[in-house]
Formats: structure tokens, sequence, C-alpha cells
């Protein structure tokens, strides 16, 4: 088995004084974990970074077998977009332990990996922790507990939709939420807009909803938990400042 590829490194552990197995988020692949011989070394130091985009080649001589990585080489450096700031640094964090314990190996990620690597390439923007919230959103959808927000649950009306249940994950329409707005979720326009500059408020809100969802349809079923970095993205105010 032999294959050119190129991705996201999510995940780093020690084997040995000099090496590494990496788990990586790749475009094709989805998620791979691999052993790199070296990759501890002086002149390696800065290619293996959580976050880093490297190009490599892999190949195992059985499928069964970990993959061994070759040939790699560093395509895009994170490290100086995460090292001086803690709030980005919990981000990433957090992207990673989430993809590491959610995402099956060799799986088609579709749009989760597209919303991945915009959280990458958007971490440098003053809107940084939008991106964040979108991946959480895809996060939903690729493990099947996504939301059901094009409709509303109790008149089928595809307009004026303002809450989504907490029980159901559905749509609620302004008429029909409005007595228990106190208990619903926001409904998250920005989402559904593919808007990259809400509110403050929005993307507190959002952040709420898939932090519930996530929590009490997936990690909870296999004992996980949100990752305890998660918690603090929750600090919008400090966290994110919309550029007007």
């Amino acid at each position: 088995m032999q294959f050119s590829s190129e991705g996201y490194i999510i995940k780093l552990r020690n084997h040995g004084e000099k090496s590494l197995i990496i788990t990586l988020i790749c475009p094709q692949r989805g998620k791979i974990t691999a052993y790199v011989n070296g990759a501890k070394s002086k002149k390696n130091l800065g290619i293996y970074q959580l976050g880093n985009y490297i190009s490599f080649n892999a190949y195992a001589r059985i499928e069964e077998n970990m993959l061994t990585l070759k040939g790699v080489e560093l395509l895009k450096s994170h490290a100086v977009d995460f090292m001086l700031d803690t709030a980005k640094t919990e981000a990433l964090s957090s992207v990673c332990t989430l993809l590491d314990i959610c995402v099956p190996e060799n799986d088609n990620l579709g749009k989760l990996y597209t919303a991945t690597n915009d959280f990458f390439s958007g971490i440098s923007h003053s809107n940084w922790l939008v991106y964040y919230s979108f991946f959480e959103f895809y996060l939903l959808e690729y493990l099947g507990v996504g939301l059901d927000i094009y409709s509303c649950a109790v008149t089928g009306k595809t307009t004026d939709l303002q809450y989504i249940s907490p029980k159901t994950g559905r749509a609620v329409c302004a008429e029909i939420g409005a007595p228990y707005k106190e208990k619903l979720f926001a409904y998250p326009h920005y989402i559904v807009d593919k808007n990259y500059m809400p509110t403050t408020a929005e993307v507190a809100d959002l952040l709420k909803l898939t932090g519930s969802f996530l929590s009490k349809n997936f990690l909870n079923n296999h004992n996980l938990q949100l990752p305890q970095k998660r918690a603090n993205l929750l600090q919008i105010n400090t966290l994110y400042r919309k550029v007007s």
C-alpha cells in the first residue's frame, strides 16, 4: 500500500526518543495515523507541530499495518498563528481533539474537511472564531446528529424561523417559539446565510447550541466529553470582535 497526500497535523505522540506517531486530517483520505522515524530531530522541530499542513509519501507493507511517512515537507506553518494567542491555542486544541475523538479513520469527511481547512485558513483573520463555529456546526452534520433548521417543526413554515428546540434540534418559527424563547436556542441565521461577519451574540449562541448537541447526541453516548479548553471559547467578548 502506497500513496502521496497532504494534511493537517491534529495529534502527536512520542515513539521512542527520536520518532513520532502523528494523526492527520487529509482532503482525500480523511483521518490517518502514521509513524515518522526521526521526526524529533532538530531540523524537523518546526515541521511536526499541531495545525501544520504537510505533504508526504505514505506506505505500509500490508493494509492492516500502520502507515509510515517519508518525504515529509512543510507546506504551511500555523505555529505563528497560535503560539502568541491563548484563545487561538485553545481553539486549535479543541479542533484537533474533536477531530481525533469523533472521526473514524479513512472516512470521507466532505464538508467537515472544508470547514476544518477554512478554520486554519481563517485563523489570522479578526473573525477567526466564526470559522471555528462553522467547524462545530459541520461536525454535528458529519456525525449524523445535525440540526433540522429549514422548516418549523410545528407549522412547517420555512420563513420567520427564530429558534431551535433543545430536545429535537428542529427549527421553530417566531410565532410558536416566542412564549418559550427562554428555553430555546437561537436560530443560527449566519450559518444558513453563510455570513462570516455575525455579531458577538450570534457566535455565542451558536457555540452554546453546538456544544449542547455534540455532548447530548454523540459524546455522552461514547463516554466522551467536550475538550476542556473548549469551554473557554464561550467567553466570546474577549475572543472575538466584529469589525465594522
